[in-house]
């Protein structure tokens, strides 16, 4: 979701307005300065650091394309500041249904702490489940700690929050919109903490687009909103069950509040879920000043799986746009394909650039893109740039039947990534975000198996087509381009 999404945006555009006009640093030189450093990649096992010669052959079986890939893989390292960790599994859960199963079952089971970071927390079904779930752990004498983002948050009211602190839940608000509550950091309204992060007694770890909402819940796949037919709102319990769904052909399927959504969530164990911890860690302190309750937050790693991960946070506190450079550095390097399926699509020059040429040297560049948003300036801003990707040869396809709110890449069939970012000006340079990069074949082609399904659903954008839209559609790109920074 979109900071002004849901009425959000209209009432908060002219504080909006008040962030300071930064703009995202030139990434080549940075690039060009990791590649020409030649230095083999860092691969933390659980039980150490691994030699440069043994970081280099685990790269290298990943590695199936080519040498020029792998200079990216150190660029990544450079740049992000983090090592790859190896001997991790990595779980794709897409949709809410399967998000919100496999995250309530993780919370359930906790034994010393949970904690969780998410720019919105509603007070419906799925935020009452939290809420229980949350209570009963505290009860048990686990221990929770949760920051949720003052505007994305902004409908949920106070004492939903006041609950969990009255049963010892330590709650964080990112900086608060009330400037009389902002501490010493002062009033940053336009930075905001756009992490979706769930850790549980630091050994699993959840990331990706989803939210806690009830929205989500009903999913996008066969007999959910997003394919056949429209599906009536499901309760908390279900979490997208097909078999509580009844279809319901009079509900509109591009209204955001009752289309279903698409969204992409992944479960990380081993040892990259130290990088997520680190990451809530740093927040915290940040923003608080305080450290957290005293827990097992760093449990000793242990190897749970093949895949080798790589956890990029980025703040606006930030020197360098992390997400945004090592995204240009993975597209400058793909060789085969380039597969986008992105919620909110508002490319900087440098990004497009990137893109088409690409394009231009014969790589197979697809995005898939929303039909309909629950956000117009977001949406046909995007759009707006739709023309100069066209005539570059990217293959631009727009989903169907479900509010796409997912935000992921694959890259030639080996690297992918799925995170809170989107590609767009507010991600990069104004909130807090988490992307996982997953080094990996074999997760690859199930990411390469889930594009192929939301192409499925999607219908392309030809040149001839593009050409054919509405003036009204022309006007709405040419007024929402002005303010795409912003957005």
């Amino acid at each position: 979701m979109k900071t002004g999404a849901r009425g959000r945006g209209s009432s908060l555009l002219a504080a909006l307005l008040l962030g300071a006009c930064a703009s995202l640093p030139p990434v080549e030189p940075m690039i060009a300065a990791a590649v020409a450093a030649d230095k083999a990649p860092t691969v933390q096992l659980p039980s150490g650091k691994a030699s440069a010669a043994a970081g280099n052959r685990m790269v290298a079986d990943v590695d199936r394309v080519s040498e020029d890939f792998s200079q990216h893989v150190a660029a990544e390292e450079a740049i992000a500041g983090v090592p790859l960790t190896a001997g991790n599994s990595v779980t794709l859960l897409q949709d809410g249904p399967a998000s919100y199963r496999a995250m309530f079952a993780a919370m359930e089971q906790a034994k010393d702490h949970i904690n969780i970071e998410f720019y919105i927390i509603e007070a419906d079904a799925v935020g009452d489940r939290l809420t229980a779930v949350l209570l009963k752990k505290r009860a048990q004498g686990v221990k929770v700690n949760l920051i949720y983002d003052s505007v994305g948050s902004s409908n949920t009211p106070r004492e939903f929050f006041g609950r969990l602190r009255e049963a010892g839940v330590k709650v964080m608000e990112f900086h608060p919109l009330n400037p009389t509550e902002v501490g010493k950091r002062g009033w940053q309204i336009n930075k905001r903490d756009h992490r979706k992060i769930l850790i549980v007694d630091g050994t699993v770890a959840f990331t990706g687009g989803i939210n806690i909402s009830s929205v989500y819940s009903s999913g996008s796949g066969p007999g959910g909103s997003g394919s056949r037919g429209r599906v009536a709102p499901r309760a908390a319990t279900d979490f997208g069950d097909p078999d509580a769904a009844k279809n319901d052909e009079s509900k509109n399927p591009k209204d955001p509040k009752r289309s279903g959504w698409r969204d992409t969530n992944i479960q990380v164990r081993g040892p990259a879920v130290a990088q997520f911890q680190q990451l809530f860690t740093d927040t915290w302190v940040k923003h608080t000043g305080e450290a957290l309750q005293p827990a097992d937050y760093f449990p000793a790693p242990r190897a749970e799986g093949r895949h080798l991960v790589r956890v990029i946070g980025s703040s606006p506190d930030d020197p360098v746009a992390t997400i945004h450079a090592t995204l240009i550095s993975a597209v400058q390097h793909a060789q085969r394909s380039i597969h986008i399926t992105m919620a909110y699509f508002i490319p900087d020059p440098q990004t497009l650039a990137a893109l088409t040429v690409a394009a231009g040297r014969g790589v197979e560049v697809k995005l898939v893109l929303p039909s309909y948003s629950d956000f117009w300036a977001s949406f046909h801003a995007g759009r707006s740039h739709y023309r100069e990707l066209l005539d570059a040869g990217v293959k631009i396809y727009e989903r169907q039947g479900a509010l796409l709110h997912a935000k992921t890449i694959v890259i030639d069939g080996l690297w992918s990534t799925v995170g809170s970012s989107n590609i767009d000006w507010r991600s990069f340079l104004h909130n807090d975000e988490v992307n996982a990069v997953v080094l990996s074949p074999e997760f690859a082609a199930q990411m390469e198996a889930m594009f192929q399904r939301d192409l499925d659903h999607s219908m392309p954008v030809t040149a001839a087509s593009w050409k054919q839209r509405p003036f009204s559609d022309r006007v709405k790109e040419w007024g929402a381009r002005v303010w795409e920074y912003w957005l």
